[in-house]
């Protein structure tokens, strides 16, 4: 893999797409309509709750900076998504997880309030700095184990980027400008994750064209 791809996912490029996504993700809330936030958008969640399993990404950058966790370290971004996905789909864990998943959207969705929009550039303008005058070797103590913040970075712009794609798509909403480079650096990070399953040279001959996947197939 060539230094300039790699980059997309690692090094200085960190920080910038993960400005991008969220410069992105705050554009894009701000241009959905008040009278749509009750509309599907996403499974079981309303846009109003899809936009507030967004933010996750950002508030638990606030939750996890600077705390140790326990256990051996997570290494890297793709690591962490092999983690988190642990659980075969279809299985009572993978159910009971994604349940919990759905309700915590939806819990996240309400405590926006009355202007979403607004919360969301609060939210971000926050973290943001929060991140911006923090190390790269900062621990943060995820959900699946201890990391760096720039090992956690790319994957809160993965989450930013993904459900930004949902939220324009459910809305039919322009993708932001400003979203291309993370939207680069996600899709490079979606190849690691595939890369490292047991059906990676089927997404690979996917991605050629040579066939599809199956329905409701994902990487994460």
């Amino acid at each position: 893999m060539s230094r300039h791809v790699h980059d997309t996912t690692h090094g200085p490029a960190v920080r910038s797409s993960f400005r991008s996504a969220v410069d992105g993700f705050v554009e894009l809330v701000g241009t959905v309509p008040a009278a749509r936030l009750g509309e599907p958008a996403l499974g079981s969640w309303s846009v109003r709750d899809l936009i507030g399993h967004a933010c996750r990404a950002l508030s638990t950058i606030e939750s996890y900076a600077g705390r140790a966790a326990d256990g051996p370290p997570v290494d890297g971004p793709a690591a962490y998504y092999a983690a988190a996905g642990a659980a075969p789909p279809g299985s009572d864990d993978r159910r009971r997880r994604d349940a919990s998943i759905a309700e915590r959207g939806r819990e996240a969705g309400e405590a926006l309030g009355d202007d979403p929009a607004a919360a969301v550039r609060v939210l971000a303008e926050r973290v943001t700095a929060l991140v911006d005058r923090s190390d790269d070797a900062t621990p943060m103590a995820t959900a699946v184990g201890r990391m760096t913040l720039a090992g956690y970075l790319p994957t809160r712009t993965f989450e930013l980027v993904v459900h930004g794609l949902d939220l324009a798509g459910a809305l039919g909403l322009p993708v932001p400008e400003v979203l291309r480079p993370a939207i680069a650096a996600s899709t490079v990070l979606a190849g690691e994750i595939a890369a490292g399953r047991p059906d990676a040279p089927q997404v690979l001959l996917a991605l050629c064209g040579r066939h599809g996947l199956p329905e409701g197939f994902s990487v994460v």
